[in-house]
């Protein structure tokens, strides 16, 4: 019996089985267009009767490497690349509901999702209530006819809080609704969300996939694990005019998700990564595996650093004994929990601005997931467009530095940021 390949090895040599050429890296397509067979080829393509490419807004080869590779490492059924993560939100949340329908949030979220979720989303006439991360009752309390799904992150970006995703799960599952994952943070490195009983995920390519703060890029993963006949999605189990009356449900089966992202979304709405960007994030993925180990063994040290250090108030990192997600992060994270971590400068705010304008080595940027340590002051960039009411709701103090920490050499990121303190 052969035995699955194991995630490091599926992210060193991808999906990609060389062409006549032999040659060991996948190619770069630049094609807006493809050449049809015959004329009923080119029907039966537009029909979604027959796999095959018609345009690059919709598909392309070398994005589809990359997303073959992504839900092989995920154990999904299909994915959609994207131009960023935030359109892979966008593109999953407008796929799955419509005009009146509701979808249930953690509070605990990335500051542009909430601002999205909460803006953006209302204008498409679609309603986003947050429940309470550390108590997942709340979601329940939530639920009604209308809703249409379940949205987490897998470590929250800043606060790393982790929620109780099994529990979360089987609320989701009761009411017959999908359960989604932004794993962006965690990468399918460290968590698998189709374990714990999620129906897709979402990753911003843009930062760990990629992981050298080059090139943007999203992906959403169908994980083939939900039953979208139940009745609660009618546009799933009703024929799709505008494609000759294909029903996605029946049609498609475990990959109806993914194809009516494509079809049903990606067609009308755009967000088409470049194929360049999508062949980057492919040859980033190489070593996904090898950065996440040094990513997480750096932010270990960093944290327990910074505990010690008479310059800092707190230190929030989900490993660290007496965290509040501890005992999650030893649940669902047995790798490590990710790179990210948070801590507070004593002085408050003017201090710690202090500190980010005295940092070296390490980056003042707006991203994460770079080979490089990037640090940000969330309050004043990230979450700056948030009340205060809600920056508190996400974990994000006005103090809040947030660190990303890369794979330099430990001992250099710690005196960087032992002189930035001093």
């Amino acid at each position: 019996m052969k035995k699955d390949l194991s995630i490091d090895t599926i992210a060193v040599h991808s999906t990609y089985i060389p062409d006549e050429t032999g040659a060991t890296n996948p190619p770069l397509y630049l094609s807006n267009a493809y050449k049809y067979k015959n004329a009923q080829h080119a029907a039966d393509l537009f029909d979604l009767k027959t796999a095959g490419y018609i345009y690059t807004r919709l598909h392309n080869p070398t994005t589809t490497i990359l997303e073959d590779t992504i839900t092989k490492m995920e154990g999904g059924s299909g994915a959609v690349a994207t131009s960023s993560g935030h359109f892979a939100e966008i593109m999953l949340i407008t796929c799955i509901a419509s005009f009146g329908d509701e979808i249930i949030a953690s509070n605990s979220l990335y500051g542009g999702t909430i601002n999205m979720f909460s803006t953006t989303l209302k204008r498409f006439g679609i309603n986003v209530k947050f429940a309470d991360q550390d108590n997942p009752s709340s979601f329940e309390a939530l639920i009604n006819d209308k809703t249409k799904a379940i949205f987490i992150e897998a470590l929250a970006n800043p606060a790393s809080d982790i929620a109780d995703f099994e529990v979360i799960s089987k609320i989701a599952n009761k009411h017959k609704l999908p359960l989604i994952i932004d794993s962006t943070c965690a990468t399918p490195y460290l968590f698998r969300p189709i374990e714990v009983g999620a129906a897709a995920v979402i990753h911003s390519g843009t930062k760990f996939l990629g992981g050298h703060g080059d090139v943007m890029g999203g992906i959403a993963v169908d994980l083939g694990t939900f039953d979208w006949s139940s009745g609660r999605f009618p546009s799933f189990t009703e024929k799709d005019m505008s494609y000759h009356g294909v029903i996605y449900a029946k049609d498609f089966g475990n990959m109806a998700l993914a194809v009516k992202m494509r079809a049903g979304v990606m067609r009308d709405m755009g967000g088409t990564p470049s194929p360049y960007n999508s062949y980057a994030i492919l040859q980033g993925m190489q070593t996904l595996h090898l950065r996440m180990e040094r990513h997480v063994s750096n932010a270990v040290k960093l944290a327990n650093w910074l505990m010690e250090c008479d310059k800092v108030s707190w230190v929030n990192y989900p490993s660290l004994k007496g965290n509040k997600n501890y005992e999650m992060a030893k649940k669902y994270f047995p790798k490590g929990a990710g790179s990210m971590l948070t801590f507070g400068v004593k002085g408050g705010i003017e201090a710690g601005r202090n500190f980010i304008d005295k940092v070296n080595l390490a980056i003042h940027a707006a991203n994460l997931g770079d080979v490089k340590t990037i640090v940000t002051h969330p309050a004043s960039t990230t979450h700056r467009q948030l009340s205060q009411e809600q920056r508190i709701k996400a974990g994000v103090p006005d103090d809040l530095i947030r660190v990303s920490v890369g794979i330099e050499d430990i001992e250099d990121i710690i005196n960087d940021f032992k002189i930035a303190l001093s």
